[in-house]
């Protein structure tokens, strides 16, 4: 399921909320943090120091129960977050920073976007299919001895 427009707007207006929070703070910060609801189609961020900088509601969210739910928000999120690119580095976080998916307890889930002081990894796909490459190779090795 490809993300509609309006749930690319509601992300991206929450994600510019939060960059304004942080332009202007006088803090310094190394991450942001990203938190999903599906149940209530919410998405929160945190600071460094687990303080919520802003919430939103994605509609199309709400009630979502399949499996794959996480996977597609996390590919949702990384093409946002990419377009956000230049707001974000104007912001004061201290590099390298992250900005991570976390699950209720706080613990990463996903790196959504990694910004060092010389590149940027925006997402997964460089490796993308590298698990079932894997996979592949392995049936291989195992299937030789």
């Amino acid at each position: 399921m490809k993300a509609s427009q309006q749930t690319l707007q509601q992300i991206d207006r929450a994600l510019r909320k939060t960059i304004a929070k942080l332009a202007d703070g006088e803090e310094r910060l190394s991450d942001i943090h990203v938190q999903v609801k599906s149940e209530s189609g919410e998405l929160l961020t945190f600071d460094d120091d687990g303080r919520e900088l802003t919430r939103c509601v994605v509609e199309d969210w709400i009630g979502q129960t399949d499996e794959d739910f996480h996977r597609r928000a996390t590919q949702t999120l990384r093409v946002v977050i990419g377009m956000l690119a230049d707001e974000l580095e104007r912001v004061a976080l201290v590099k390298p920073y992250a900005i991570t998916l976390i699950d209720e307890e706080g613990e990463t889930v996903a790196e959504l976007s990694l910004v060092g002081s010389e590149s940027q990894i925006l997402s997964g796909e460089l490796l993308k299919g590298l698990d079932r490459e894997l996979d592949d190779f392995l049936k291989q090795l195992l299937a030789d001895n």
